[in-house]
């Protein structure tokens, strides 16, 4: 008996050592940090849920936007893709009109291409933006708070 107890614990521990040195689990349900309020307006939350390496390329970052906050217009020196995982925001690119963006949507964003995302007025929302590139993002205009509230009651209007 105490031979297959013995047994049985190195099985348990081999299965579970090589589980651990098989895979490269990550998670994008960990709550993350609440990000420093520079570039935006309100509350956000980050987690880098796959940094960026050079064997994919690319990397994966989860952000929650707590209801009526806003990201600045910005850009990004590669594709950067919005996967919405949860909640109502709004999508803006330069010289386009905002839109209403939501649970399910995925939004391809090109190089180069100015543009701003936020939460909705009444709403959170959380989103995993997949991106590459070396260059960092290249913040290029406040949006203020009249701008924001501006889109909120139009696409408000719109429904």
């Amino acid at each position: 008996m105490k031979s297959i107890k013995l047994l049985a614990a190195l099985i348990i521990g081999f299965a579970a050592h090589a589980q651990s040195d098989s895979y490269a689990i990550t998670s994008y349900a960990d709550e993350g940090f609440l990000a420093p309020n520079t570039h935006y307006l309100g509350e956000a939350w980050l987690h880098f849920a796959m940094p960026q390496d050079s064997l994919t390329g690319y990397g994966i970052t989860k952000a929650e936007f707590k209801a009526n906050s806003t990201l600045n217009w910005h850009k990004h020196g590669s594709v950067q893709v919005l996967v919405i995982v949860d909640g109502v925001g709004y999508y803006q690119e330069r010289g386009k009109e905002p839109i209403l963006i939501k649970e399910g949507d995925i939004i391809k964003c090109d190089p180069g291409t100015e543009h701003w995302h936020s939460s909705s007025k009444e709403h959170n929302v959380t989103y995993l933006a997949i991106y590459g590139g070396g260059t960092p993002t290249e913040w290029t205009e406040e949006l203020t708070r009249e701008t924001y509230d501006a889109v909120a009651e139009k696409l408000a209007a719109s429904k």
